[in-house]
């Protein structure tokens, strides 16, 4: 293993060590005790019923009266004698189930903490870059992975070791030529393993990558099942997951063909050992060298001494995929988390928001360019611009899902640089609202109040109403306690969105974010919403990006955007006086329904933010 697998499996490994230690303390006592079942049968049989003198060690330990007894009372001792080892034996291996079960639970209920809490922490950017159905497969099927192996075949290891090593001692001290033919064939099977063991690596990291894109191709599917339904994809889908599946089957049916080999030429060397074994000692038996008790002792010791060993084999090449399991595992925790500045600072959130010549891309692909501007403390900003022009983008590096690479601008919010901001503090002073909000799988309440659990019904009801959402909530039967389903599919588009828009009101933020939020309402619910707002947002800063001219017009400034670069910036009359790009998307917007929102919110009927 490398050092890095080393260290990540000490570091969960560690509180657990001294349970892990006395659970092989109770193998190994398990290993001793079922060993004293062939010396009881030798004694048995050779001296008990053949007549040959009982060994040393049992006239030094055996009481003079049952020396003295006859053959039928030394037989029923032998007997209890073996139903006391069997106890033993059996205390043990309770001592040692006990020990795996409460070692193992709490070793990987550690290591799956510590993946959640690590992923908790990781930049939004290494969330983009990561299908979620691949880190579910990592946290999931690799930490049981890796749990099988720590807990049971690391530990199989030292009692395989152990019992090789006591076996051989007993065999040696009954009859060498035999141990020594009987050790011979261990090498051969140890580097027969060892040889599979690399070939089975390889196609495992290529089955576990295959079973990634699996889960992910499954979860993508559920996730967007409305698409798919409403697209009529259900063929389409059903055949690219056939293709998936078909290769995930191919590669562990090509693994499967290894295994299969490996265990059947594992198999044949295993059987040419035991025969060799008993045909030598048969000879041996036939010629007196040895007595027919020491040989059935002997070949007891071999089969407990060849079928360990053999499984020494599965246990390398399942470490095969525990190594690869951890190199997964740790290639999470390894992902740098975001980090707060030393002495992070928490000014007050109510100055300006100032951009400062921020150019910024996504790998290769430049999406801002050199921008500059300002949004007032208190005002209404609205953003406007193409697909691809940078405004949500923007907002992401406002609220610092990205960060700014070094020499590409600076970001402040009254004259405080956002990357010496506490980021907690940062978010919880940015309410935002996307376009395509996440809902949870819980009530209506809970997703209103997920910012403020501890808040009343009356709160919650308010900012809903705020949101022109409550009516629509009471229509249902369950009211405020109607559970979402996934993603929020119980409620339209429009309703989620609205929802959201509840749920950063409960933020009480000084700053509010609105990236297109209002895209799924009607152009009338929309300008309703935004009265209400205008009415509830207080002195907070409230920024809204939308592709819809009639959510902007009525802003304090407002800004457009063109191929990631400021196009224009001012008021709408400013701005209409110019006669640039934005009078431009006016004249093709101001048509029909949206021209009558106007006209009338002109009248004092409609207000906007």
């Amino acid at each position: 293993m490398k050092r890095s697998k080393q260290r990540m499996i000490w570091r969960f490994w560690r509180p657990y060590f001294w349970i892990f230690l006395l659970t092989l303390v109770f193998s190994m006592g398990n290993t001793v005790f079922s060993s004293l079942t062939p010396q009881v049968v030798r004694v048995a049989v050779d001296s008990i019923l053949g007549g040959e003198p009982l060994p040393a060690a049992v006239t030094a330990l055996a009481p003079r009266a049952l020396l003295a007894a006859e053959p039928r009372v030394q037989l029923l001792a032998a007997a209890g004698f073996l139903l006391l080892v069997a106890v033993l034996s059996g205390l043990c291996t309770y001592g040692s189930r006990m020990g795996t079960a409460i070692g193992s639970e709490g070793f990987v209920k550690s290591l799956r903490d510590a993946l959640f809490r690590h992923i908790q922490q990781l930049p939004y950017a290494w969330h983009v870059r990561h299908s979620t159905g691949e880190i579910i497969q990592r946290c999931t099927s690799d930490v049981e992975v890796v749990r099988n192996f720590v807990t049971n075949q690391l530990l199989e290891v030292f009692r395989v070791v152990f019992l090789v090593g006591f076996s051989l001692a007993v065999m040696a001290s009954m009859n060498g030529k035999i141990t020594l033919i009987a050790v011979g064939f261990l090498p051969v099977i140890l580097l027969y393993s060892l040889f599979f063991y690399t070939k089975i690596a390889k196609r495992f990291l290529t089955a576990d990558e295959a079973e990634g894109e699996l889960s992910a191709t499954v979860q993508e599917n559920l996730t967007g099942v409305r698409v798919v339904r409403a697209f009529g994809r259900e063929r389409f889908e059903v055949e690219r997951f056939d293709r998936k599946n078909e290769r995930f089957a191919s590669l562990w049916i090509r693994l499967g063909r290894l295994l299969s080999a490996y265990w059947g030429v594992g198999d044949l060397i295993t059987g040419l050992q035991i025969l060799t074994v008993i045909s030598v000692g048969v000879v041996q038996t036939v010629h007196g060298e040895i007595t027919l008790g020491e040989f059935l002792a002997f070949v007891s010791y071999n089969q407990s001494l060849v079928w360990p060993v053999r499984g020494l084999g599965r246990i390398l090449s399942e470490m095969s995929k525990a190594g690869v399991s951890i190199d997964r595992l740790v290639y999470i925790l390894d992902a740098a988390p975001e980090v707060e500045p030393e002495n992070a600072l928490t000014p007050p959130m109510s100055g300006d928001i100032v951009f400062d010549h921020v150019s910024f891309a996504y790998g290769d692909q430049p999406v801002l360019r050199d921008v500059s501007f300002t949004i007032p403390a208190g005002k209404t900003f609205a953003v406007l611009g193409g697909t691809g022009s940078g405004k949500s983008t923007i907002m992401h590096l406002l609220d610092r899902l990205y960060d700014l690479p070094p020499e590409q601008g600076r970001i402040t919010i009254g004259g405080v640089d956002i990357a010496q901001i506490s980021r907690p503090y940062l978010r919880r002073n940015i309410g935002i609202v996307l376009q395509e909000p996440f809902l949870f799988s819980r009530t209506i309440r809970e997703n209103i109040a997920a910012v403020r659990p501890e808040a009343t019904l009356e709160e919650v009801r308010r900012q809903a109403g705020t949101a022109h959402v409550d009516e629509a909530i009471l229509s249902f039967a369950d009211g405020y306690d109607t559970i979402i389903g996934e993603r929020g599919v119980t409620l339209s588009g429009g309703q989620k969105q609205r929802v959201a828009i509840a749920r950063t009101l409960m933020q009480d933020a000084p700053i509010l974010i609105f990236d297109d939020s209002l895209s799924a309402v009607d152009a009338e619910t929309d300008a309703e919403i935004r009265a209400s707002l205008h009415q509830a947002k207080g002195s907070a800063t409230v920024i809204l990006v939308s592709h819809r001219i009639t959510t902007l017009l009525q802003a304090d400034v407002i800004l457009v955007l063109q191929d990631g670069r400021v196009a224009e910036c001012g008021s709408h009359e400013e701005l209409m006086a110019r006669h640039g790009l934005y009078r431009e998307i006016y004249d093709l917007q101001m048509t029909g329904e949206d021209r009558e929102l106007l006209l009338a919110g002109e009248g004092g009927e409609t207000h906007g933010l």
